[in-house]
């Protein structure tokens, strides 16, 4: 049951992202037009953890949708720097910490019907504070939060972006999980 693209028209291109619409063939054999979102840096975020059950957050306000909340240090990965790079760069930039032991948890797609956004999850530990942020445009305020207060806060409307609630959910859940066997 495989989708077949017939053509493909750039609609909007960006260094951010680009809008496609794709003639696609569905297995039933209907032709139909659907939108894509190709985005041309691959995501990272890293759940920073202390080791005494605390994770820095990042307090911001998205101006897309008008609200308020915490978030995990993410950004996009610049040409040819691997996701570890990446990670690395965004933690200190966005937290002023550096961070030593950095290992991979999940890669996944957040949009994978409509886009082709690639997001690489971390776990980062080991820190040593270098001083206040390079990147005093991406939060309000950083903090220390206990790791068990995490799904209340989740609970509470206050993590509401989708790469920091994966990434936290998926290392209280499943990384947490695998790792005690």
């Amino acid at each position: 049951m495989r989708w077949s693209v017939l053509g493909s028209r750039t609609v909007y291109h960006s260094s951010w992202l680009d809008v496609h619409i794709d003639d696609v063939a569905m297995p039933n054999g209907e032709q139909i037009e659907h939108h894509v979102l190709k985005f041309p840096k691959p995501s990272v975020g890293a759940v920073v953890v202390d080791g005494h059950g605390q994770t820095l957050l990042l307090w911001r306000h998205r101006y897309i949708t008008d609200t308020w909340g915490w978030e995990i240090p993410a950004g996009w990965g610049d040409p040819g720097e691997s996701p570890v790079d990446a990670v690395r760069r965004e933690i200190e930039e966005e937290t002023g910490y550096r961070a030593n032991d950095i290992r991979r948890m999940v890669d996944y797609k957040p949009m994978a019907g409509i886009s082709t956004m690639h997001y690489t999850t971390f776990l980062a530990g080991d820190l040593v504070h270098l001083g206040d942020p390079v990147d005093d445009a991406e939060s309000t305020r950083i903090e220390w939060v206990r790791l068990a207060d995490v799904p209340r806060l989740a609970d509470a409307g206050q993590i509401t972006d989708g790469p920091s609630l994966t990434a936290l959910a998926y290392y209280l859940g499943i990384y947490s999980t695998l790792r005690e066997k």
